[in-house]
């Protein structure tokens, strides 16, 4: 049950990522590309209708992390806190943005809102990738000093970064140039994601622009996804260890460069939502990708002194685990049936719908 539960996560976390990331990418583009009132509005009605109901995936994330994986949220949740505290506030300002700024029709008020929602979407976008990062190069569980654990076993908490800014350093950081460097990636692939959404939901005419913007970013991508896969040997000594032993995994690097390499035909495609599948693709095959190189790992340690974080040793009980597949089975399909319905409503082009305007 332990493996069922951690594919769920992952599929959930997965459908978080395509589906609000879409929304952080377009934040990014409306802060840096969108420089005409027009351009402003085609985004924010691209994403208007759509941006809450995506949220509600992260919480479900956190939701089967606190059923199936207690141990894990009580650690990660603890161990993580000052950039969580940060995600949660940049969420609140990205939400007030979007749905404040066209409360009152004044210059000054909507730059403002405007900034709040790109820098927002920004940082967010950033801030994933970090954790990311922090996932894959793993934490000081135990907090131990000279060989000595100080704390419990599954107990952390890192700064914000170390003296010495080094993923490989005994006292380890949220920020180091290793998870900022996968920030950066992040960042990079869900602008790309997000101007694809923009190009399928509108027709807009920053849509030319943002077809050469994605062609040229995507070298930009295609080289860090060369650099991150050349520094991982920094922190593992063995990274890709699990593919070689299953090779049936290399289906989701597959899928990454299925989805990086489709990319750069952008702008021959005939259908606006062509593009949208291949950086979904992308996205959805390098997260994978990621979570299967550490699998059954959900949290390494970067002592030997107390174990890593398995999905076998951070999970619930294995009757509460069975019991749950019913409910969750009842959910699933609630949510699924919702998001049907959603985005069958707001089927198209969204040029005319008009989010945000009072």
């Amino acid at each position: 049950m332990e493996f069922f539960w951690y594919v769920v996560l992952i599929g959930i976390l997965a459908t978080y990522l395509v589906l609000d990331g879409y929304d952080f990418g377009a934040g990014i583009i409306h802060l840096f590309f969108a420089k005409t009132e027009k351009d402003k509005k085609a985004i924010t009605n691209a994403i208007g209708p759509f941006w809450d109901a995506n949220e509600v995936w992260l919480i479900a994330a956190g939701g089967i992390l606190f059923y199936a994986f207690p141990t894990l949220y009580a650690s990660s949740f603890s161990g993580f806190y000052l950039p969580l505290m940060m995600i949660l506030w940049l969420l609140i300002f990205r939400a007030v943005g979007l749905e404040l700024r066209g409360q009152i029709h004044n210059h000054m008020w909507e730059v403002v809102w405007d900034k709040a929602f790109g820098i927002a979407s920004l940082l967010l976008a950033l801030f994933f990738g970090m954790a990311l990062g922090n996932v894959v190069r793993g934490v000081n569980l135990g907090m131990v000093e000279n060989g000595i654990s100080t704390q419990e076993p599954h107990f952390f908490f890192l700064p914000l970064w170390n003296s010495t800014f080094s993923p490989v350093d005994s006292q380890l950081g949220i920020i180091d140039w290793f998870t900022l460097f996968l920030g950066v990636v992040s960042v990079v692939a869900l602008m790309i994601h997000g101007a694809n959404w923009i190009i399928y939901k509108t027709n807009s005419e920053l849509n030319a622009q943002l077809k050469q913007i994605i062609f040229k970013m995507n070298f930009i991508l295609l080289a860090l996804v060369i650099v991150s896969l050349s520094v991982w040997h920094i922190i593992e000594k063995e990274p890709f260890h699990n593919f070689i032993n299953n090779p049936i995994l290399f289906i989701f690097p597959l899928i990454t460069f299925v989805g990086l390499l489709g990319l750069f035909k952008v702008r021959t495609f005939k259908k606006d939502g062509t593009g949208f599948l291949f950086s979904s693709l992308f996205l959805v095959g390098g997260f994978t990708s990621t979570t299967a190189s550490i699998f059954p790992e959900v949290l390494p340690s970067t002592n030997k002194v107390n174990p890593s974080l398995t999905i076998y040793n951070v999970a619930n009980g294995e009757y509460a685990l069975s019991v749950g597949v019913y409910w969750f089975a009842i959910a699933l399909a609630l949510v699924i049936g919702y998001f049907i319905i959603q985005y069958k409503v707001f089927n198209g082009k969204m040029d005319d719908v008009g989010y945000g305007e009072h």
